[in-house]
Order: C-alpha cells, then structure tokens, then sequence
C-alpha cells in the first residue's frame, strides 16, 4: 500500500523535520496552485515524471524544476545525463511514486524503491529558498520543508538526490 499524507507527515516529524501544510482546493497545474496559494513564502515547483523512451534500459526520471523554469524535456534529460524520455504513463506515476496525476511530487520517493526512480531537483530552487512547498502525495495540501531537510529525507529513504544547475528561469 503506498503512503497517505499522514503517514508520509509522520516519517518527517519521525526525523525531527520541520514542515507546514495548507490544506486547499485541489490542484492539477502551476496556474492553479499560484492562484490558490495565497502567501506561502518560499519556492515552489513543476514536477515532471519521466521514463526512458521506447521502453528503453534505465530507471524512471522525476524531475523537481522552479515552477516558471522554461526547459524543454529534451534539454531537461540532456542536463541530467539521461538518455530519450518521454512522460511516464499514470500506470508508472501510480506504481512507483503512488500518486496521481497533478500530485508529483518529490515526497513520492517515499513509495519508490531505491533505484526504480531517479530524482533531480533545480539546485537553484533549492539554494535561493528557505523553505519549498511540495504536495504531500495529494493535491489538496500543500507541505513547506526547508530544502536541507527534503535533501536529508530522501537519502533516509535510500534515493541519492541529483542537484541539476540549469540556466535561470526566463533565461
């Protein structure tokens, strides 16, 4: 069975980890969420779930970009060293991160098993914030981390996080 928000919130606080999470409407897209967020100060992201192309070797791609980062997946799979991507079907969102779709989020490596899924994080999101804002495994919530702690939660999970410098937003 994958994890529910309470339990995943449960793991964080387990680690001494500090977060805050908004309930609100459920969101599917960053226009959404901005128009939703109200004022959660920090970063916040698109998450792009990707699988190697044509049901190539390797494991499954999630990609934790700053929500006005412009970057084509081609380029995005290049930066990361990956070979051709494509998105990864619901079938794959479901099973390796247990989550549906407008609820990626890096909190979902808490279903994947170690190596089934890469994860690569936007240093720059992670560097200029405080505190970033992910979905707890559902789209109707909202959870702040601070980025040191979301680094430390993943590696507890057995995922070695990847930090991509990319090339400003906008840029």
């Amino acid at each position: 069975m994958p994890e529910i928000p309470e339990s995943l919130l449960a793991r964080l606080a387990a680690l001494g980890i500090e977060t805050t999470t908004t309930d609100h409407a459920p969101v599917f897209t960053v226009a959404e969420s901005q128009a939703l967020r109200g004022s959660l100060p920090g970063g916040h992201s698109k998450n792009l779930f990707l699988r190697p192309a044509k049901s190539g070797p390797g494991p499954h791609l999630l990609a934790v970009l700053e929500e006005d980062r412009k970057i084509s997946v081609n380029a995005l799979a290049r930066a990361a060293g990956a070979g051709r991507v494509e998105m990864a079907p619901t079938e794959d969102l479901r099973r390796l991160l247990g989550v549906e779709p407008g609820s990626v989020t890096p909190f979902g490596m808490v279903n994947a098993p170690p190596g089934a899924v890469r994860i690569v994080l936007d240093a720059g999101l992670l560097r200029d914030h405080p505190w970033v804002h992910f979905h707890p495994l559902v789209n109707s919530k909202t959870t702040a981390i601070r980025p040191a702690d979301l680094l430390r939660f993943l590696e507890s999970l057995g995922h070695r996080p990847e930090l991509l410098e990319l090339p400003a937003p906008g840029a």
